[in-house]
């Protein structure tokens, strides 16, 4: 890459206190550079949380003491449950999943190398896949992220002025802080959404959506006044 496109770092995206990725995140420019070390990551991590405040379950899991998962709830490692986190009943997490502290992983969530920071909700049916969603972000019903284009190349994040290449097959979404995706949207392999946007139910989002706006389709996106 031969030129930075600040509106897609990490750094526009995300307040990285809200995050136990912060160690990871600081260390690059943009959010999709962490996707193929979250398992490590998290591994380092794991090691060395305190367990008077984790508990260990099976290998490579780590749940916080006051988190509450769900008997119906399957959890695969490495992963890390934040404290106060709702994983409710039939909840699938794949593994290489950070998921923050006072998050909710709803009925029949499923999540696969992901980063979830603090005071996120993913409630009811999403699918969460190689992406990072930011502080406070939420997904509405049945609303997922779509992680592996059809014809299977690699992923490029394209804005109106930009188009980056990723060196990615997969790849889902990117969720700035205080983002708000309708119910049954789709994000397409690649999106890029800044702080505080919403976008409309029942969406096809492709691609960098600015911050502060709203997404209405991919022709009538305006930002908030």
């Amino acid at each position: 890459m031969s030129s930075i496109n600040n509106e897609v770092t990490i750094k526009e995206l995300f307040s990285l206190d809200q995050t136990a990725a912060k160690p990871l995140l600081e260390g690059l420019t943009y959010p999709w550079e962490a996707l193929p070390l979250i398992k490590d990551f998290i591994l380092k991590l794991g090691a060395t949380l305190d367990l008077n405040e984790y508990e260990k379950r099976g290998e490579d899991i780590w749940i916080h003491k006051t988190a509450t998962v769900f008997d119906s709830a399957y959890i695969a490692g490495p992963c890390i449950i934040g404290a106060g986190t709702e994983v409710r009943q039939c909840a699938f997490i794949r593994g290489s999943a950070l998921v923050g502290d006072n998050c909710v992983v709803g009925n029949s969530t499923e999540l696969k190398n992901v980063i979830i920071f603090n005071n996120v909700q993913v409630p009811h049916y999403n699918y969460v896949g190689d992406s990072i969603l930011g502080y406070k972000s939420h997904m509405g019903a049945g609303s997922i992220t779509s992680n592996v284009k059809s014809d299977k190349t690699l992923v490029h994040v394209k804005g109106k002025d930009f188009d980056i290449e990723t060196g990615m097959k997969k790849f889902g979404a990117m969720l700035g802080d205080n983002v708000e995706v309708g119910c049954n949207s789709v994000l397409n392999p690649g999106t890029v959404i800044g702080r505080c946007s919403n976008i409309y139910p029942i969406s096809r989002v492709r691609g960098y959506v600015p911050a502060n706006s709203i997404y209405k389709d991919k022709d009538d996106i305006v930002i908030k006044e």
